[in-house]
């Protein structure tokens, strides 16, 4: 048996929020152009969770979390001219950038703000909650995704 991964994606809410999440019920996660979390997203495997973050928001924090659907395959924006995520380096034959399917799971009643998170000490140690942390794509070890999921269901 394949054990479970929990990740984080970062989204800021007026190009993609929850609430888009929660309408479209399955989406790719696209436009991903940092090798360390392209890395990540190849790592994902079916079923795996992932907390959705608000970020550039007031206050930044996370709304809820979703499900990899399907498994890493190339993202064709990046060789896509007309794309803002298009990368000329990229193409169908030799693809650099890779996106996976996410369905939406939950909303949090009210996002967890990131103040509040750092405060909680439970979630010490936590990547996001580091100084100078800025990925968009990280993994989340599984103790910090449950606490995180509790409180946000919890609200």
């Amino acid at each position: 048996m394949i054990k479970k991964q929990y990740w984080l994606f970062k989204s800021e809410p007026t190009a993609y929020s929850i609430d888009d999440m929660k309408k479209d019920k399955v989406t790719y996660w696209d436009g991903v152009r940092n090798y360390q979390a392209r890395n990540n997203m190849q790592s994902m495997q079916k079923g795996d969770l992932a907390l959705f973050h608000h970020s550039n928001a007031n206050p930044p924090g996370i709304a809820g979390f979703v499900e990899i659907c399907k498994e890493a395959y190339p993202d064709d924006t990046a060789w896509d001219p007309k794309s803002r995520y298009c990368f000329k380096k990229s193409s169908p034959e030799n693809p650099i950038w890779y996106r996976v399917d996410v369905k939406f799971v939950a909303k949090f009643p009210e996002v967890l703000a990131l103040g509040d998170l750092k405060e909680n000490r439970k979630l010490e140690g936590m990547v996001l909650l580091s100084k100078g942390s800025r990925l968009s794509v990280q993994p989340v070890e599984k103790k910090y995704f449950e606490v995180i999921r509790k409180l946000g269901l919890k609200k």
